[in-house]
């Protein structure tokens, strides 16, 4: 299990590392992009902003989506992280510091898979942030 877990885990790093070279090379094409993505679930963890609230960049990208996606295995498709930096109006407070979110071929088997892991996940909070996320799970039409 824990075999499978590593391999899972390299697996799915390597995929991120040659996305991230792909789209800084500009080789990447929204389109073919936007094409792959149409009828998967789509699950936003969101760290909504407030005062006394905190994250941990670092943590979150090293160990915890990485942690949550091996826990995904061939059901995930890809995963991204995106970093608040501002509101879209002037003026107004960063409405999220945050937000994960995993592409998944099935709802069932996403749930299957969090489910036993659920403790595990919660337990990792502590290690990036003192928000309580907001999340939504959707389809992509488009």
């Amino acid at each position: 299990m824990k075999l499978k877990l590593m391999l899972a885990f390299l697996l799915l790093t390597n995929c991120a590392i040659a996305f991230s070279q792909e789209k800084q090379s500009g080789k990447s094409k929204k389109q073919d992009i936007t094409a792959t993505e149409k009828g998967l679930i789509k699950i936003s963890i969101m760290y909504p902003y407030a005062e006394g609230k905190t994250f941990n960049m670092e943590h979150y990208e090293t160990k915890h989506m990485p942690m949550v996606a091996g826990f995904l295995g061939s059901n995930l498709v890809k995963y991204t992280i995106e970093k608040g930096l501002s509101s879209g109006i002037p003026n107004q407070p960063l409405p999220y510091m945050a937000i994960g979110t995993f592409y998944v071929k099935s709802l069932s088997e996403y749930q299957a898979s969090i489910a036993p892991n659920r403790d595990a996940i919660r337990a990792d909070f502590v290690n990036y942030t003192n928000a309580s996320p907001i999340i939504l799970v959707s389809e992509v039409v488009k």
